[in-house]
């Protein structure tokens, strides 16, 4: 049997003994080989992957890693924006004051200040109201109360404080209507005024109206007040012409001059609540 060149060799009916000590010597020399040879092989594998792991880091870092570097950035503090110098909001927990009531206006003379004439109280050429149109005609004015009424009206203005009478006339397709305010100080006043009615305003004819609801025709009479103003009206036929209950013509035209003057009033008080909710506190 032959281990091959440089080995011991022996064979059958070979009485020499092999040399074990040689033997182990060059199986020793064997093993070493073939382990320096695993070792070297597992070092050169474990260069060759870190180089391959290396190899995608710095490609992955030369790729997405640059863009959200870019992205998270944070700009100079040049390009930051400086602290406002101006003065922070303050604010306050009391409340504003409530609006003014347009009533208080027009129920007491001394917040009553707006100028007053017939001017102001019935202006234009006519009135409409419900999409009726009436032309306006004669308008007067008098601080003498007693002197434009009829019946029991004057002595009851004129005990209730009555400062002024303004009227003016109205009229329509051979209808006319006369509406007279009374001004008072208080709202009190007119309401004793507006209760107490007898008699009623007086006709008031001129600029194209004739004398109407004189001389015992029958017209039809209405009272009101609102705030300081109490409001009188008398309505009939031009033509002198008796009232009933069916001419339902001249009920309507006596409607709708009271309803105008009692938005006119109201208009006015509403001008002066918003002039003094507009104007500057003291």
């Amino acid at each position: 049997m032959s281990f091959g060149q440089g080995g011991p060799s022996w064979g059958p009916g070979d009485s020499q003994t092999p040399d074990w000590a040689a033997l182990a010597d060059i199986s020793a020399a064997r093993n070493r080989r073939r382990k320096w040879l695993f070792i070297g092989g597992g070092v050169v594998a474990t260069a060759v992957v870190g180089a391959l792991v290396a190899a995608v880091v710095v490609a992955a870092g030369n790729g997405s890693d640059a863009a959200d570097k870019n992205a998270t950035q944070l700009p100079s503090p040049q390009a930051l924006p400086s602290e406002s110098s101006a003065p922070a909001p303050s604010f306050t927990t009391k409340a504003p004051p409530p609006p003014p009531n347009p009533k208080d206006f027009i129920s007491s003379s001394k917040k009553d200040k707006a100028p007053l004439n017939a001017g102001t109280l019935f202006p234009g050429a006519k009135l409409t109201v419900a999409n009726r149109s009436y032309a306006k005609h004669a308008t007067h004015h008098t601080t003498g109360c007693a002197s434009v009424t009829q019946g029991a009206l004057g002595s009851i203005l004129v005990n209730n404080g009555c400062r002024q009478v303004i009227r003016a006339t109205y009229s329509k397709a051979g209808v006319a209507a006369t509406v007279g305010v009374a001004v008072f100080d208080t709202e009190a006043q007119a309401q004793r005024a507006m209760k107490q009615s007898a008699g009623g305003i007086a006709s008031l004819n001129g600029a194209g109206v004739p004398t109407f609801c004189r001389n015992g025709s029958i017209c039809r009479r209405t009272a009101n007040a609102y705030g300081r103003y109490a409001y009188f009206t008398v309505a009939g036929f031009i033509s002198g012409k008796n009232v009933t209950n069916a001419s339902a013509n001249v009920f309507t035209a006596g409607d709708d001059v009271a309803e105008f003057t009692f938005r006119q009033i109201v208009a006015r008080g509403q001008a002066q609540a918003s002039a003094a909710a507009a104007a500057p506190a003291s």
